[in-house]
This record gives C-alpha cells, structure tokens and sequence, in this order.
C-alpha cells in the first residue's frame, strides 16, 4: 500500500495515532512489554472497525526524547508492536513516528512491519525544541530509503508543534522546500503543541502555494471544529480527541471515532 490509497479512499482521511506509553527502557517506567502490546492491538481494531484510513503509531510515552537516534532497545519493541499491529490492521494505511526525530529508525521499523509510511518531524531546516536544536537530514534518509529498495514514503511537518523555525523562515517557503528539495510526499500543519488547533490561514496559504501535494493536519482536529477546515486539507491526524475523554492515556474510545468521521463526512 503507499499514501496515493489515501486519496482513493476518502476525501479527506482519517489517520488515527496509537500512543504508545513507556517502552522497556523509556526514562520513565511503564507497563510490562506484553501489555503495550495488548493494548496497541486492542486500539488498533477499535480503529479499524471505526473506519479509519490509516494508523501511526508512536514512542508517545518515550518523553523526555531523544534528540537523534533512540536505543536499539525502542527500535526493536516498536518493531514487535508494529508488526503484531500490522496484523490486525491488514487493510488500512500504517505509519511509524520514531520521537523525537529518528527517520532512519523509522524507516527500518516500516521495512519490518510493513508500514507504507514515515512521519518525520524535522525532515529538512533548523528547528528549536525542547530536546535542543534539531537539523534535519533528509538527504540521509533518501539514501537510506533507495539503498534498502524501500517504497516507504515520507509525511513530513512543517514547522512542528512544541518547536520553533531557527531563524524566520516563512512557512510556506518551508513547505516548498521540504517537497522540492526533501523530496516529502505529504506535508503536516500542526498547532503549537499536542492537542492544539491549526491555524487556517496557514492552512489557505499553504493549499494555494502547493495545490497538488498532500496536506495534512497533524494536531487539535475534533469534530467541533472541523467544519473550520473544511476543503483546506486532504487527511487528518486525530490522535488525543479519539481517546477516552480526551485523555491520551487512556484506550481510544470507539464512539469518538464514529463523531470524528462523521464531521468530516467520511
């Protein structure tokens, strides 16, 4: 599968996140590798049995994040959980996150598990996080991608949340870079942080200046305020409202799966 079924499929799509708590090793402790497991599955069909498009899923509970690369360690429990995800969820799109920015750990977790795409962070300019300064590499990871024979492709933020652009570059000319000279498939417009709303005139801007690349809204999407957005985006990453209250830490709650694809029509 490749993120063009996204397109086929609904107009727009839905991708769900599966946030993962503390892996086995995370600096913070977390339940015993067999239950993440259990309840990453468990989510999984919720998902699917909502109707949703595709599936990310990411070290979410990992915080504080590693700058660069992650251990080996988180390498190999998201691959275990990928894998038995990708067998509950044959038939929509799967995604891997590696936070706060491992592309290439990334990719070899997609290769493994099958997933059809990567969700970079930081994929090409400078940004200001609360992990530091982090630089994009995206020519590392094209290399990676064509020296393993991958189909893997690439949904990259644009000015991410809980970060600032180093220098004042505009959004829209990151955005032309970042498909031009980063070679993305899609673009994600987040708000400031998680759970915070896009803004559309970024959004509007964005649409016009790039009319025939994917755009996605990546953080703050619920279905009260969807209709706000309304033909300014092709997908939608809907991660905290799909849980129970509201609450990333608990399950995804089935009946917000439903109203969230209801609001967008799908």
């Amino acid at each position: 599968m490749s993120m063009h079924c996204f397109e086929l499929n609904a107009h727009p799509a839905l991708v769900g996140v599966i946030h993962l708590p503390p892996l086995p090793g995370a600096p913070t402790l977390g339940p015993a590798i067999q239950q993440i497991q259990e309840q990453a599955c468990h989510d999984a069909r919720i998902l699917v049995d909502g109707g949703v498009n595709g599936i990310i899923l990411e070290n979410f509970g990992d915080a504080p994040f590693a700058a660069g690369e992650v251990e080996p360690a988180t390498v190999a429990y998201m691959t275990r959980i990928a894998i038995a995800v990708r067998n509950v969820a044959l038939h929509v799109e799967l995604g891997i996150n590696v936070l706060r920015n491992d592309a290439s750990a990334s990719l070899a977790i997609a290769a493994a598990s099958d997933a059809s795409f990567i969700r970079v962070n930081v994929h090409t300019g400078t940004m200001v996080t609360d992990q530091g300064v982090i630089t994009g590499q995206a020519r590392q990871t094209l290399l990676e991608r064509r020296r393993y024979q991958l189909s893997t492709n690439i949904a990259a933020d644009v000015h991410v949340k809980h970060a600032n652009p180093l220098g004042t570059p505009s959004l829209v000319q990151c955005a032309k870079d970042t498909v031009t000279r980063g070679h993305a498939k899609a673009i994600i417009i987040t708000g400031s942080g998680t759970g915070q709303p896009v803004d559309s005139q970024e959004l509007r801007a964005l649409k016009t200046s790039l009319p025939t690349t994917p755009i996605w809204i990546g953080s703050g999407l619920n279905p009260k305020n969807a209709h706000n957005y309304a033909g300014l985006f092709d997908t939608a990453i809907v991660g905290t409202y799909l849980h129970r209250n509201g609450d990333i830490t608990a399950p995804i709650d089935a009946k917000r799966v439903a109203a969230m694809r209801r609001s967008l029509g799908v």
